[in-house]
């Protein structure tokens, strides 16, 4: 099986891609990427994991949103975790 994983982050309260965020993925308590967005916005975390349980976490640019970390279930293929952001409100689904 071939897993891989890229997210975006984008700061809705500024319209545009949120760049220089830290993201971390976590397979139980081991660290397996570490990435900065990009000026996109873009970061690819990772392109040969195995499947199973993972944490995806977000260091975001919110004074109030500090950490968001989301917990996935990674099968065969890419999976792409957008992260919506504002002062606000965070948001999160399954792109492609």
């Amino acid at each position: 099986m071939s897993v891989s994983l890229s997210t975006h982050v984008l700061d809705t309260a500024a319209g545009r891609p949120a760049t220089g965020v830290k993201v971390e993925l976590l397979h139980g308590s081991d660290q397996v990427a570490v990435a900065t967005t990009d000026a996109d916005g873009r970061a690819r975390l990772a392109e040969s994991l195995d499947a199973g349980v993972y944490r995806l976490v977000f260091y975001p640019p919110s004074q109030f949103f500090r950490r968001v970390e989301l917990e996935l279930e990674l099968a065969d293929g890419h999976h792409h975790v957008p992260l919506l952001v504002s002062p606000f409100s965070c948001a999160s689904y399954r792109g492609s």
